[in-house]
């Protein structure tokens, strides 16, 4: 693990192998942790570049963050590295919302673009206004509430109950201020299906066909708003495709990267 100052905040983040860089974003309330599989099938042929993303893993908290916010930081973070290559961006949950915000902001960095398990949508006022309740509740109580919450949903039904309490106690560990902001930055995300038919570089899309945060239906709407896409759907398999099925997802995106 390396750290360095982004932006004003410590940053924790690893870089593995050489080549072609990739960036993979992690989602909420996660870290860089959940793509550690993809490490050894990936690294020979590419740079992986993996942070944690302000106020989760071990990357400082602030008490506000906004999707630009994160997309700056990630910028920040190549700049500091002395990354200069466009990226293919890897994005999963909210990690894929960053993605979508990296992509407005600094498109002349973006080489490809992988959405795994996201979606394009914003929220509803009603998904927004339970944001900011529960934002308002994990600085009162902490971060278990979130991943108490959160763990049922996240994972297909034959997940091992050893995986699903290894990454819920992830998630009750990450800071609960950073775990407020982001929830208040979701909250207030923009939409990004407006934005899908500008994006021109290569895609892919993924999705657990057991995902219940971000269903198959939500990838179909990506797809279908980038003409560039192509669509992956795994079986057996929920939102945290990257530790539920890593050799699937490691082989799909290993072939995007290949001819992307």
């Amino acid at each position: 693990m390396s750290q360095i100052t982004v932006n004003g905040i410590q940053t924790a983040y690893d870089v593995h192998g050489s080549g072609e860089p990739v960036l993979f974003i992690h989602g909420f309330p996660l870290s860089r942790r959940l793509w550690q599989h993809m490490v050894a099938p990936l690294a020979g042929r590419n740079t992986l570049i993996m942070p944690d993303l302000r106020g989760m893993g071990q990357s400082q908290a602030t008490s506000d963050a906004t999707m630009a916010t994160y997309a700056d930081d990630l910028a920040g973070l190549l700049d500091a590295i002395g990354q200069k290559m466009p990226v293919v961006v890897v994005g999963l949950s909210m990690g894929g919302y960053v993605a979508f915000e990296f992509f407005r902001r600094h498109r002349d960095r973006v080489r490809g673009l992988v959405f795994a398990d996201t979606k394009a949508e914003a929220d509803t006022p009603e998904a927004a206004k339970g944001r900011h309740e529960t934002a308002a509740k994990v600085m009162a109580e902490g971060s278990k509430v979130v991943a108490d919450a959160m763990t049922p949903k996240l994972f297909a039904k034959i997940a091992p109950d050893a995986l699903v309490e290894e990454w819920r106690c992830i998630m009750s560990a990450t800071p609960p201020m950073g775990v407020a902001a982001a929830l208040k930055a979701m909250a207030v995300r923009p939409d990004s299906t407006r934005t899908l038919p500008e994006i021109r570089v290569p895609t892919l899309v993924i999705v657990g066909e057991e995902d219940v945060i971000t269903p198959p239906a939500s990838a179909r709407t990506i797809h279908a708003g980038i003409a560039t896409s192509q669509l992956k759907t795994i079986p057996d398999c929920g939102h945290m495709s990257p530790v539920e099925k890593p050799e699937t997802i490691a082989r799909m995106v290993g072939e995007f990267l290949k001819a992307c």
